[in-house]
């Protein structure tokens, strides 16, 4: 079986190749643009899971812009990491963006001057969860950058008390793999794959994270993303109301 690496580096180079990669360059390194990403919104859109949710996480990637624009368009409450997940989420309600400039205010650049930063315990129940990927398998597993951001986030929502949510991610057709993926116990996998050639249903097998493995959790990480820090801090008081609770 290949290594999560190999696998990315066989897909980018495909990307590179076939030419349906696009802005921003060079397409290593990231979750990678690709042409097309439009089209598999479109399929996503039509879903009877999309139109009902009316609160959706959408990964700041720059192949979920349309899916964010699209959010705000239809007025529904639109949650973005930050970049790293440095500073937690941010909210933007889509009935207050003016007409026309959704996708403006869906872009990392401007999103910050028609949202909010929230803290975690602001967090409203998320109906719909769209994620980024470098390669998927039809059965659902997935494979990111290699920052493990996404399956951070999920955890997190889950800790939160947050109930299972549809995954759904989004990806050019030839980001698609046959062979078998490496899967930990920590990845996050999709119940839906759009491409710009149509939408597939994982129907797969494999749990998603309950929450944060702690013992998963680096040091370093801490560190890098204070909102885990955060999360530890909610637990503690959560854990000392609850002791407060059984006392009384």
């Amino acid at each position: 079986m290949k290594t999560k690496q190999e696998i990315r580096d066989h897909v980018w180079t495909i990307m590179e190749q076939e030419k349906v990669g696009r802005f921003p360059f060079p397409l290593r390194g990231r979750i990678p643009n690709f042409k097309g990403a439009e089209k598999a919104a479109q399929f996503v859109f039509q879903m009877t899971e999309y139109r009902e949710a009316q609160v959706i996480k959408v990964s700041p990637d720059s192949p979920q812009l349309p899916i964010r624009a699209q959010v705000l368009k239809d007025g529904k409450t639109l949650l973005v990491p930050t970049p790293r997940l440095k500073d937690g989420f941010i909210r933007v309600d889509g009935t207050s963006v003016p007409p026309g400039e959704e996708k403006k205010a869906a872009s990392l650049k401007h999103i910050h001057n028609y949202g909010e930063t929230i803290a975690l315990t602001e967090l409203p129940k998320i109906i719909l969860f769209f994620v980024g990927s470098v390669a998927l398998h039809r059965d659902g597993r997935r494979i990111g950058k290699g920052a493990g951001y996404a399956d951070r986030e999920y955890a997190i929502l889950r800790e939160l008390g947050n109930p299972e949510i549809p995954v759904i991610g989004t990806v050019h057709s030839v980001q698609l793999v046959e062979e078998e993926l490496p899967k930990q116990k920590y990845d996050l996998t999709c119940d839906w794959i759009a491409t710009e050639s149509g939408l597939i249903q994982t129907n797969t097998p494999y749990k998603k994270p309950r929450g944060i493995i702690w013992a998963e959790v680096t040091d370093e990480e801490l560190e890098q993303m204070p909102v885990l820090k955060e999360m530890l801090e909610l637990q503690g008081g959560l854990q000392k109301e609850n002791k407060q609770r059984q006392e009384v």
